[in-house]
């Protein structure tokens, strides 16, 4: 089967792999779709992605939908045939934070083409993927396979909106629209968000940003753009630099949530750090997910407008293409391989 494998700063490979059996407790999965994430493009560009750094070739993806092919002895789930989206992490389930009800920060933790442990973990952007049987999730009805590529990257967004509090009939501010800063204004809406703000530099990524429910899209860049609010209740930073970190603190009202999604450059990062003190603002982190992924396919079933972030749909052959595509901000959203004809001859 084809697959698409990192080797190193700019050294992406659709290479053949040999097709996995599932073992005990697994599913064996065939991959339609897997969708180009920042951090796939940040192993790509950059060897790594936060402090997590490439030591060997990894299998990249963990945004992946597909078909259920088979399982493994002792494992059981949705019936082969069933179009399903995958959950790529799984805790440890015994450390103080699993038992504590916080997965998602494991310190054990298994995830889908990620570097933070060493071997890898191999990701899903393959023609075929094995995973443990309890991670997949079958599709709701009326929720086709194209869209559901989404559902990982909701997931993240749902995590952070949560980690905000009560959102509703508040004022949330969202710094970088990217395709996770889209799907937090999505979510803060869902939650009940009475308005959304969005900054970014790219006059697209605000489009995209407006087409799934943002009231106002600023131009970072512009001090003088009158959508900029004299302050708000909540601000979720995605972008992942320093500036939208700054901008969030600076808007934010007094006694106010900050919540910190956007992965920041490795080391250390300078923010106004004084502001927390004298306005009593409170600073939260948000790191992947843990029960959102059960909530956001019914809600992509219901929401017929997320398609309008899927920019492009590239076959596995064409996945440096894909790659490039997904780091143009200025050309597109969110960018799908698609794994139908990844089977090697």
């Amino acid at each position: 089967m084809l697959g698409c494998v990192i080797h190193g700063t700019g050294d992406l490979r659709v290479e053949e792999l040999p097709v996995p059996r599932p073992g005990p407790g697994q599913a064996l999965v065939a991959v339609r779709y897997g969708g180009v994430c920042g951090s796939d493009l940040h192993y790509w560009r950059h060897g790594g992605v936060g402090d997590f750094r490439l030591r060997e070739p990894m299998v990249l993806g963990h945004e992946v939908v597909g078909t259920v092919t088979g399982y493994g002895v002792r494992a059981s789930g949705p019936a082969p045939g069933t179009a399903v989206a995958v959950h790529p992490a799984t805790p440890c389930g015994g450390c103080p934070e699993c038992r504590a009800g916080r997965p998602n920060v494991c310190r054990d933790t298994r995830y889908l083409g990620s570097a933070a442990r060493f071997p890898h973990v191999q990701g899903g952007f393959a023609a075929h993927v094995v995973v443990p049987a309890e991670q997949v999730r079958a599709l709701p009805a009326g929720l086709e396979p194209r869209r559901a590529a989404l559902a990982e990257p909701l997931s993240v967004a749902l995590h952070a909106v949560r980690r905000a509090g009560d959102v509703r009939g508040r004022h949330v501010l969202v710094t970088g629209a990217g395709p996770i800063g889209c799907l937090v204004v999505a979510a803060a809406k869902a939650a009940g968000a009475a308005r959304v703000t969005v900054t970014d530099l790219v006059p697209l990524a605000l489009r995209y940003a407006t087409a799934v429910g943002a009231d106002t899209a600023v131009r970072a860049d512009d001090p003088a753009d009158p959508g900029w609010p004299a302050e708000v209740d909540v601000a979720v930073e995605a972008s992942g630099v320093a500036a939208g970190l700054e901008t969030c603190l600076r808007r934010v009202r007094r006694g106010g949530v900050v919540v910190q999604l956007g992965m920041l450059p490795p080391g250390e990062s300078p923010f106004a750090g004084n502001l927390l003190v004298s306005r009593e603002i409170e600073l939260r982190g948000a790191f992947r997910f843990g029960a959102e992924f059960d909530e956001a396919l019914p809600l992509l079933a219901g929401r017929p407008e997320f398609d309008t972030l899927i920019s492009a749909v590239l076959p596995v052959a064409a996945a440096e293409s894909a790659f490039a595509l997904a780091a143009d901000r200025g050309r597109s959203c969110k960018v799908l391989l698609d794994f139908t004809d990844g089977a090697a001859g």
